[in-house]
């Protein structure tokens, strides 16, 4: 059943950080925001346990119990969560126009809140540990981690950058690489090989993590591709270092992206095509945000792009 009649003022993609962030700034504005919550709802801090760097929170919070306090206040002011993610956008017409399953919604202004979604190696034991001893965000628990033996998967620079980052909470970072080379810059690898708290293993993947019956990673099985040698690591933490990738795919094409997909953004939060900007459109959070990452920087990011929104809707006459 087509909605095309159905025009709203703005609709936010995500509704993790910067999408509800986002949301409450709209609502406050009177916008009436549709949030369509996408493929994950509330994004990365659904799946993370205690967050003790959101300002406000001095004893910490659970992910999910931030998402949902986001989601009521937002809520509360006059925004529509949808359980619904985006299949296909036209930013080329005016309004914008959103495909919703068979559904086309149309939009004055939207912002794409749709964040990244951290690479995990897939295995059913460190999906049940994910928030309990394996995270993929070494700043958001590096923490936890102090005077513990830990491992970090990857090969690349953001592997090299979290274990270099690791070693001033853990006592022993071991750096785990199933290729026999590592892909990393010269310049990172050789301080991570020069870093005496860091060891650098070869050839070696991870076949499964031990401790989901007690809810706490307790260590990991590796298996060695070069010498067929089976072992079990003692770590209390593992984290991924083998990258995102941005929930950005509907806009190719369509928006400037960078080589790995994540949307360019000028003046922290407009977007573009071929380096002019597209009006009425803006992005926010991890989808655009490769660098820091964090609940409080794509808060802040959502915050932008709702007011470049209302002063946008403002000089439309609206």
């Amino acid at each position: 059943m087509s909605t095309e009649n159905e025009l709203r003022d703005t609709v936010i993609l995500g509704s993790g950080c910067a999408g509800l962030t986002a949301a409450i700034y709209a609502a406050r504005s009177n916008l009436k925001p549709l949030v369509l919550e996408g493929h994950e709802p509330g994004g990365q801090l659904a799946i993370t346990t205690l967050v003790e760097n959101f300002p406000g929170w001095p004893e910490g919070v659970q992910g999910p119990e931030l998402i949902e306090n986001m989601k009521k206040q937002a809520v509360r002011f006059g925004a529509e969560l949808r359980m619904a993610h985006l299949s296909k956008a036209d930013l080329t017409t005016s309004p914008f126009q959103l495909k919703i399953g068979h559904e086309t919604i149309l939009t004055r202004t939207l912002i794409i809140a749709s964040g990244a979604s951290a690479r995990w190696l897939g295995l059913p034991s460190e999906q049940a540990l994910i928030g309990f001893g394996v995270s993929s965000c070494a700043t958001c628990d590096g923490f936890f981690a102090s005077g513990k033996e830990i491992a970090v998967i990857g090969g690349g620079d953001s592997a090299m950058e979290e274990a270099l980052f690791l070693t001033r909470f853990a006592s022993k970072v071991t750096l785990i690489n199933r290729s026999e080379h590592f892909r990393a810059s010269r310049i990172m690898l050789e301080r991570a090989i020069a870093h005496p708290q860091i060891e650098l293993l070869h050839n070696t993947v991870v076949e499964e993590c031990l401790g989901v019956e007690g809810k706490e990673l307790r260590g990991i099985k590796l298996f060695n591709k070069k010498t067929g040698e089976h072992s079990m690591l003692p770590v209390s933490f593992m984290f991924l270092g083998i990258g995102h990738t941005p929930n950005a795919r509907a806009f190719e094409g369509q928006l400037d992206l960078d080589a790995d997909g994540y949307i360019k953004t000028q003046e922290n939060v407009f977007v573009s095509i071929l380096g002019k900007r597209i009006p009425g459109v803006y992005a926010c959070g991890d989808v655009q945000d490769r660098r820091y990452r964090q609940a409080i920087t794509a808060a802040g990011t959502g915050c932008m792009a709702a007011l470049e929104v209302e002063r946008f809707l403002e000089e439309m006459g609206r």
